[in-house]
Formats: C-alpha cells, structure tokens, sequence
C-alpha cells in the first residue's frame, strides 16, 4: 500500500510527532511505501500568530497538499494534525482527489482552545458540544483572548463548512477518548478507537521487586497530578518500604515550584536522552501516572508496560483501563490518602505479578506487529468503501 501521512509539527516536540514517525517506520519495516507531507509551525509567537491567522483558507497548503497526491499517488490518505500550518483546507485536497481520508483526533482541539479539557486547576467542558466563545472568553489559548478569538474562528470555521466531511473514519486512542469525541461533535458511525503501539525496550534484566525507585515520566505542568503526587508520597506509610525512591523524569513551567515544595527523598532528574528513561524504566519498581486531565492516550504508560514496569494509574482518564491496572494500583485522581495507600501496597509479590501482567498486555495489545496489523485493517476498509 502507499500511504500520505499529513501533519503539522509543533513547536517544541510533541507525542504526537512521536506517533507519526512511529507510524511510518513501522509500516515501511512492513513493506509499505509512506511519504511524509509534514509542515513545521513557526517557532516565533509573531509569525505563529500570523500563520494561525491564514489557517481559515490556507490555499498554499491545499495546494501543495494536492501536488503531493498528484505527484505521489497514495492509496490513502491519513492526516494527524492540520493545526495551522495545514489547516483543515488540506481535506478539500483529499477530497479533489477523490482519495479515501483516515484521521487520527489527538486532542480534544475540536471542543476545546486548549485542547485539554483542563481550565486552572480542573477538567473544564464549557465548551464541549457548544461554542468555543467561553475559551475566548478565559484566554484558554496560549492564555490570549486575542489569539484564542483566532483559533475559535477557524475551530468554528471548521465545523460549518464542513471541512471534515471528507473523512471517511476518524481515529481515537481510547475508548474514553472516543466517548468525548462523540460529546464534542464526531460523529460516532465514522468513529473508531485503535490504540497507539510502540516499540518493544526488550528484556527486564530483573523483575521489578529487585528495584526501589519510583518513576513520574512526562511535562511538570498543571493537570499532570505532581501537587497531589510529592503530597502522597509525603504522607506514605515509610515503614513499607524505608528504602524507596521517587524519580521525577520531565521538566516543564512547574519546575520550581515543585522542587520546592518536594521532600528531601524526591529526585527530580530532569528531560533525559530516551534511551537513558528506557534504562530507568527496565530497572525501576513501578510507575505513578498520577495525571488529573483527561489524557487521551498517555504514551508513557505503554512503554513502561513493554519494559514490564507496573503502573500506578489515576482513574481521570483511560490509564486504568489501558494498562489492565489492579485494582490496589488505581486511585482517585486528586486523592492524595489514596495514592500514599498505593505505595504501602506495592509488596515484592504485587509488583512483579503487575509487571508480567503489564508485559503480557503489551505483547497483546500494543506491540509494533499488533499495532501495524490495525493500521492495515484500517487502511484496507476506507480503501474497499472508496472502491466499492
């Protein structure tokens, strides 16, 4: 098969890039020919703003999208993120061109300026199923009225002239995921859920009992629970485990803060090189995924299960239902007494019994042959509806 993959990169590296590429290296190891179209947003806020501003009827990216299908000649088409420096105008491309279009929803962009359902301190959905005009209102993208009133044109802009009708199935994630997309406005008869993958980090050289070290993996940043963590781990019951650790891996605008406000037992080791976090995860005894926004994946969680690493899940989102958590693993999100009750429960036999568990579903579930074998299923059903 020839696949175009469509994507608008990020400023700073994102999960989502992640996915892209891992998409395309898979499916070229499994003999398929893909050709990137990938536009990179401006890194300056002056251009940004301008480049968000020409989203609304971006003919230079229709144009160049509909040269590279004429010139490539895909069987299908899968976009991941137009915003905005693709702009939903590369659907009328597709669309030209009479070619079958697979999307993948990332985020929750379509209902939200903020893309995270998370306003403050909280899960916000004031704008779920209506108007994005509250989100202009609170500033909710990038914390400007003015450039949130940009994106709410060209979210609303979007929807009522029906750029998205050229998708023939859109892509979520998670089942949670899919369940909000549906709230916000997707329809559900073109909707599917097929589950990111990832690359296998290979052997455990010990079971995870052997280890003391507790990891957080991802941005310091509001809504990924690290308040109610460092007060969790404050209070846990010390006499379980005198030994363990806590390894805080990421870096982001809380930083300072929360060096501060962490005990003396809290490592904070910063961005690491990906290859030095897959060594710490093949070594560690778990990983707290404390998150209080409604992650609609959590690429994290799937890697520490391919090392065989439990995950301490909070229930905001999918983590428990994606990571086939027990039940002493999951707490509340936002329960600082429960998530201290989690570590006093991680006895050797527990977390070694988790992380088989862990491995096994990853082998099932999220590995690269299972997930490339979706994405062929996928591709193969649009393809035989456009020709049928």
């Amino acid at each position: 098969m020839r696949m175009l993959q469509l994507h608008a990169g990020y400023r700073t590296p994102a999960g989502e890039d992640t996915v892209v590429n891992a998409e395309a290296a898979a499916l070229r190891r499994a003999g398929h020919t893909v050709h990137q179209h990938i536009e990179q947003n401006p890194t300056s806020s002056v251009k940004a703003i301008g480049a968000l501003a020409r989203s609304r009827n971006n003919k230079q990216a229709r144009q160049a999208v509909a040269e590279v299908i004429d010139e490539f000649d895909p069987d299908v088409v899968h976009v991941h993120n137009t915003w905005f420096a693709l702009s939903s105008s590369v659907f009328d491309a597709a669309a030209e061109a009479n070619r079958p279009v697979v999307m993948t929803i990332h985020n929750y962009r379509l209902g939200c300026l903020s893309v995270d359902l998370f306003r403050g301190s909280s899960v916000c959905t004031a704008c779920v199923g209506r108007s994005p005009l509250r989100g202009v209102v609170h500033g909710c993208y990038r914390g400007s009225r003015a450039q949130s009133a940009i994106a709410a044109v060209e979210v609303m802009s979007t929807r009522r002239r029906g750029a998205l009708d050229a998708v023939d199935r859109f892509v979520a994630p998670s089942a949670f995921m899919a369940d909000r997309l549906v709230e916000i406005g997707v329809p559900a008869d073109r909707l599917v859920v097929k589950p990111h993958f990832t690359a296998d980090v290979g052997a455990r050289p010990n079971p995870p009992s052997a280890s003391n070290e507790i990891l957080f993996i991802g941005r310091l940043a509001a809504g990924k629970g690290l308040e109610v963590l460092l007060r969790a781990w404050e209070r846990r019951d010390r006499a379980a485990h005198p030994d363990a650790r806590l390894c805080i891996i990421g870096d982001g605008p809380l930083a300072s803060e929360l060096h501060e406000a962490a005990p003396r037992d809290v490592e904070f080791a910063g961005w690491l090189p990906y290859d030095d976090v897959q060594r710490r995860m093949l070594s560690a005894r778990a990983l707290v995924f404390p998150s209080e926004w409604y992650e609609p994946f959590g690429m994290v969680l799937i890697e520490s299960m391919s090392a065989g690493l439990p995950v301490l899940a909070s229930s905001a989102s999918d983590a428990a239902r994606i990571t086939a958590a027990p039940p002493e693993c999951v707490s509340p999100a936002g329960d600082e007494r429960a998530l201290a009750d989690v570590f006093a429960a991680l006895t050797d036999d527990a977390v070694d019994a988790a992380g088989r568990a862990a491995r096994a579903r990853f082998e099932s579930t999220y590995s690269e042959a299972v997930g490339v074998e979706a994405l062929e299923a996928l591709y193969d059903s649009v393809i035989g509806a456009a020709r049928s």
